[in-house]
């Protein structure tokens, strides 16, 4: 893979996917990037143009980004050191939750809100966005479980807006 034999088009969920793996197995694009703190977690912008957007970021237990979306966006992820845990607000009950270790990958729509935090001490991850980000919803539910959409910049750094939910 290399950046010019991408598409001049946005791509789709499988392709994005493709993509992350493709790149996991090409350290030399971000094995010098990696680093980590319990303050802010660490994300460097690998690639972007007008399709696409590809980050990586590198997490530690304390680091979540809260409740998101991804505007008009697709996106996917794959863990290359460590777990990520991905939870996903049910209406009437707990989040959906789910571990992803090392060596997996997923992929979501625009209509996708999720949450990640860092579930290994060190943990790494490669994301491709399409269309490339701009903007993202972050979400905050109040004590009587009301939910409300933020729109936030992509540049911003995800944490979350209130205590999480009970996993």
């Amino acid at each position: 893979m290399s950046w010019q034999s991408l598409p001049a088009r946005n791509l789709e969920r499988d392709e994005l996917e493709a993509l992350v793996n493709a790149l996991a197995r090409q350290p030399e694009r971000w094995l010098g990037h990696i680093a980590f703190s319990d303050q802010e977690r660490h994300f460097v912008s690998l690639y972007r143009d007008d399709y696409l957007d590809v980050w990586l970021l590198c997490w530690t237990p304390i680091n979540d980004t809260g409740f998101h979306d991804h505007d008009i966006s697709s996106g996917a992820v794959r863990v290359i050191e460590g777990a990520l845990s991905e939870s996903s607000p049910r209406i009437g009950g707990e989040p959906a939750n789910r571990l992803v270790p090392a060596g997996q990958s997923f992929s979501f729509g625009p209509d996708h809100i999720h949450r990640l935090a860092g579930a290994s001490e060190r943990s790494v991850s490669l994301h491709a966005y399409s269309p490339p980000l701009w903007r993202l919803g972050q979400y905050t539910i109040d004590g009587g479980g009301v939910m409300r959409r933020s729109s936030v910049s992509y540049a911003d750094e995800l944490r979350p807006l209130e205590a999480p939910l009970a996993a």
